[in-house]
């Protein structure tokens, strides 16, 4: 696998679809494709075809959707043992909150966006910002303009 895309929690239009980054707005699908992950677009109803092109998706939470990010019971131990397993190049958290989780297992500092200086579970480790619609309109992204420059720079990492 080249690369695992890893969330906090399923939202609740996810949950109620079945699928991954489905709820209104959410630009997961989008960036995949744009930043050259994927050949041609694709939507949640796709969600398994990710594995044609050596991706793999999971959250830190499969015991409930979500509705924030507080509070979640987060199984950073489950995922360590699912990226040792399957050993990906890449785990790719798609927002703060799950790279910060995982930071504090594995005992390092809470992350900025970008690549981390750690592994987890023998994988290279990569914050990026939450591809959800109420993480948009921001003027800054850790110094980006835009989240796609971030997804774009770990696309071009994943596929070296």
């Amino acid at each position: 696998m080249r690369v695992v895309f890893c969330g906090t929690a399923p939202g609740l239009a996810s949950a109620s679809a079945g699928h991954y980054y489905a709820g209104p707005g959410n630009q997961f699908w989008t960036f995949l494709h744009q930043a050259g992950f994927v050949s041609s677009p694709l939507a949640p109803v796709d969600d398994a075809r990710v594995l044609e092109h050596r991706i793999g998706l999971t959250d830190l939470v499969k015991t409930m959707a979500q509705s924030h990010d507080r509070g979640l019971p987060y199984d950073a131990e489950a995922l360590e043992a699912k990226v040792s397993a399957h050993r990906p190049s890449w785990l790719a958290f798609t927002s703060k909150e799950a790279g910060k989780a995982a930071a504090r297992h594995a005992g390092e500092r809470p992350p900025g966006l970008g690549e981390q200086a750690w592994t987890f579970g023998g994988a290279r480790v990569f914050v990026l910002p939450s591809p959800s619609g109420r993480n948009q309109g921001r003027r800054d992204y850790d110094g980006r303009a835009t989240r796609l420059e971030w997804w774009r720079d770990l696309a071009g990492e994943v596929n070296r």
